[in-house]
C-alpha cells in the first residue's frame, strides 16, 4: 500500500511564517487560529487523513460505487463509518459560520486540511467538498428560511450537498441547459431534465442530498442570461426540517470512468421535481460562479495533493530500489547496486516533483487567505484588493496546479519503473485519479482563455497591474541581497518576460482574437512559472531570515533553500520558452484546414 505523511511542519511554517496568517488577527475567526490551534487542528487532520482516509483508498479503487436497482447507490466499504467520523469531528464546517454550526475558522485553515484529505483520499474528500461549496453558495445567496434549513445539517454532514451543471449538450457552454423549471402554485418550482458528471449525486453516506440545479425557467430568456439556481433535495425536508416524502429526483446511471472510482459520478434524472429559486430568477450563473470559484479552488488543491502524495512514494521507492551504479562511481560498494536516488535523472524528477510542491502549497494558501480576506474583512478597499488577487489568480491555480499535479503524478510513475505501472503500488492510481482535475470544473484551455480574456481586462487590468507592482516591490527590495539571488533573479527576468507577453496581447489580440486563443495556455503556465517563483522567494527570504536569527528549524530550513534553488534553477527558464509561444501567434495554427488534420 502506498504511503503518505501529510506535511504539518511544512504547512505551519508557510502559514504562520511565509505568509503572515496572524497578521490577520482582526479578520473574524482568525483571532482564535493561534500557533497552537493551528498546529493542534492540523495535527489532527493529518491523523485522520494517514489512519483513516489512507487505508481506504486502494478499497475504494478497487470496489467503486454500485448502483442498486431502486437507483440508490452504496460506496465502497469503510467509506460511510469514515464519512460519519469524519462529520462529527467537524472537519466540514471548519470555515463555516458558527451561526449555523460552523467553526468560523480561517478558510485558508480547511483548504490545507482539504489537502491532506484530498492526498490519502481523492475520491472520499469530494463527498464533503461539494458540500461546502453548497453552503458557500446558499451562504451567499440563499434566503434566511433556507439557510436556516439548509445549512446547519450540511455544515454538520447530516446531509450532504451537490452542484448540478452538465448536461449531455452542455458542458462549458452553459447557455446550452435544457432543464426546465416551470412554476408551482406555492412557489416552487418543478425541475425536469438531465445532469451528469455528478460527483456525488447520490449514496448511502447521509440520509438526503441537497442538490443546487441550473435551469431555466419556462419563458426565461434563452443563453446564460436565462438561468436560475434551484435547491432541489432528494428528500423534501417535512414541518420539522427532517427527512420526508421522496422527490421526483434519481439516479440514472453510474458512470464507468477512468479514476476516483470511490466517488459516485451520476447521471441525475429530474422528473418534475420540487425545487426552490436561491436568489434571484435569472441570476442563477452568477450564484452558482460562487460555488464554481471556492470549487475550482479545490480542485486545483487535488491537483497539489495527488502530486504531493505521488512524490512522497517515488522519494522513499528511489532510496530504497537498487539498480546500477551512480555515474561518477559506486557510492554502496557494500551492495551489488546503487539506489537509484544517486541518479542525476531521478534526482530531476524528484527536485521538480518537490520544488513544486512546496511552492504550490504556498500560493494555495495564499489565495486561500485572500479568499478570507475578501469575505471578512470590515475594511472595503482590503476586500476588493484580495478579490481582485483572489480572482485573477484562481484560472492559474486551477490550470497550473492540476496540469503540473498531473505531470508529477506521471513523473513519479516513471521514478518506479514498470512497478509503477503495476496495481499494487499504487501509482496507476494516482495518475488516473489525477486526470479529471485538469478537466472538471472549467477544462484547463478553459481557465486560460478565461485569464487572458476575462481577467486581465476586467476593471481596465486593475488586478493583473496590482500583481505585477506586488511581484516587482519584492523583486526590487531584495535585489541586492546575494543570498537571495538565485531566487530573485530568475524571477525578475520571468516577469519580465510576463510582462512582455501581456503587452503582446494587447497590440496583437484585441484586432485579432485567435491570437488570444493560441497563446492562453501558454500565458497560464507562463503566469503560474512566475507565481512560483515569487512564492519561493517569499520562502527563501523567510527561511534566510529564520536561519539567521538561530531558529531551531535552520537545519530543515536549509534542506528547503537547497531544493528551491534547484527547482528555480531549472523551471523558470521556461519562462522564455513560453513567451516565444505565445509571440508566435496564431497564424500557422489557423492555417491549417479542418481536413488536413
Amino acid at each position: 500500500m502506498p504511503i503518505y505523511k501529510a506535511p504539518v511542519e511544512e504547512t505551519l511554517f508557510l502559514l504562520n511564517d511565509v505568509l503572515g496568517i496572524s497578521h490577520h488577527a482582526n479578520l473574524p475567526g482568525f483571532a482564535d487560529a493561534t500557533p497552537d490551534l493551528l498546529e493542534a487542528v492540523l495535527t489532527e487532520g493529518a491523523r485522520f487523513a494517514e489512519e483513516v482516509l489512507l487505508p481506504l483508498n486502494q478499497i475504494g479503487d478497487n470496489e467503486g460505487c454500485t448502483r442498486n436497482a431502486d437507483g440508490s447507490v452504496t460506496t465502497p466499504a469503510g467509506f460511510k463509518d469514515a464519512f460519519k467520523a469524519f462529520a462529527e469531528g467537524g472537519w466540514i464546517g471548519l470555515a463555516s459560520e458558527s451561526d449555523y454550526g460552523g467553526q468560523d475558522l480561517p478558510y485558508a485553515l480547511a483548504a490545507a486540511i482539504n489537502e491532506f484529505v484530498t492526498s490519502a483520499n481523492m475520491a472520499f474528500g469530494m463527498y464533503p467538498g461539494l458540500s461546502q461549496g453548497a453552503v458557500a453558495a446558499l451562504s451567499l445567496h440563499g434566503d434566511e428560511a433556507q439557510k436556516l434549513l439548509y445549512l446547519p445539517k450540511l455544515i454538520s454532514g447530516e446531509w450532504t450537498g451537490t452542484m448540478n451543471l452538465t448536461e449531455p449538450q452542455a458542458g462549458t457552454d452553459l447557455g446550452l441547459i435544457r432543464t426546465r423549471a416551470t412554476p408551482n402554485t406555492e412557489g416552487s418550482f418543478a425541475i425536469t431534465g438531465s445532469k451528469i458528471f455528478i460527483s456525488s449525486g447520490e449514496h448511502d453516506l447521509t440520509p438526503n442530498i441537497i442538490h443546487l440545479v441550473l435551469a431555466r425557467i419556462d419563458d426565461a430568456p434563452e443563453g446564460t442570461k436565462g438561468l436560475s439556481l434551484f435547491v432541489v433535495p432528494k428528500f423534501l425536508p417535512d414541518a420539522d426540517g427532517e427527512v420526508g416524502e421522496r422527490n421526483l429526483v434519481e439516479c440514472g446511471a453510474l458512470e464507468k470512468k477512468m479514476g476516483i472510482h470511490g466517488n459516485a459520478t451520476c447521471v441525475m434524472n429530474f422528473d418534475g421535481a420540487t425545487g426552490w429559486l436561491v436568489g434571484e430568477r435569472d441570476k442563477g450563473l452568477r450564484a452558482m460562479f460562487t460555488m464554481m470559484n471556492e470549487a475550482r479552488i479545490g480542485v486545483a488543491i487535488q491537483g497539489l495533493a495527488l502530486s504531493e502524495v505521488a512524490a512522497q512514494n517515488a522519494v522513499v521507492y528511489a532510496r530504497e530500489r537498487r539498480q546500477g551504479r551512480a555515474i561518477s562511481g559506486a557510492k554502496d560498494k557494500s551492495e551489488a547496486a546503487d539506489p537509484i536516488i544517486v541518479h542525476p535523472d531521478i534526482r530531476r524528477a524528484l527536485i521538480s516533483m518537490r520544488g513544486f510542491n512546496i511552492a504550490a502549497r504556498a500560493l494555495m494558501l495564499s489565495a486561500a487567505l485572500a479568499a478570507d480576506i475578501a469575505y471578512r474583512s470590515p475594511d472595503e478597499e482590503q476586500r476588493q484588493t484580495a478579490d481582485d488577487r483572489l480572482g485573477l489568480l484562481t484560472p492559474v491555480i486551477k490550470g497550473v496546479l492540476t496540469d503540473r499535479g498531473f505531470d508529477n503524478a506521471v513523473a513519479a510513475q516513471q521514478v518506479y519503473g514498470g512497478h509503477g505501472y503495476i496495481t499494487e503500488t499504487g501509482m496507476e492510481q494516482f495518475v488516473r485519479d489525477a486526470r479529471i482535475a485538469m478537466i472538471y470544473e472549467g477544462a484547463n484551455g478553459v481557465q486560460g482563455l478565461d485569464l487572458v480574456g476575462r481577467k486581465l481586462p476586467k476593471d481596465g487590468g486593475r488586478a493583473v497591474m496590482a500583481y505585477f507592482k506586488e511581484v516587482e516591490g519584492f523583486v526590487k527590495e531584495n535585489d541586492g541581497d546575494e543570498a537571495l539571488a538565485p531566487f530573485v533573479t530568475p524571477l525578475k527576468a520571468g516577469l519580465d518576460d510576463l510582462q512582455k507577453a501581456t503587452m503582446w496581447f494587447m497590440q496583437n489580440a484585441l484586432a485579432k482574437p485567435d491570437n488570444a486563443g493560441a497563446g492562453a495556455t501558454d500565458y497560464m503556465h507562463l503566469f503560474g512559472l512566475v507565481a512560483i517563483g515569487h512564492m519561493w522567494g517569499l520562502i527563501a527570504a523567510t527561511a534566510n531570515r529564520l536561519i539567521d536569527a538561530g531558529d531551531e528549524r535552520a537545519d530543515r530550513l536549509k534542506e528547503v533553500l537547497m531544493i528551491g534553488g534547484a527547482y528555480v534553477e531549472r523551471a523558470m527558464p521556461e519562462t522564455a520558452l513560453r513567451l516565444a509561444r505565445i509571440s508566435a501567434g496564431s497564424d500557422a495554427l489557423m492555417a491549417v484546414p479542418e481536413g488536413g488534420f
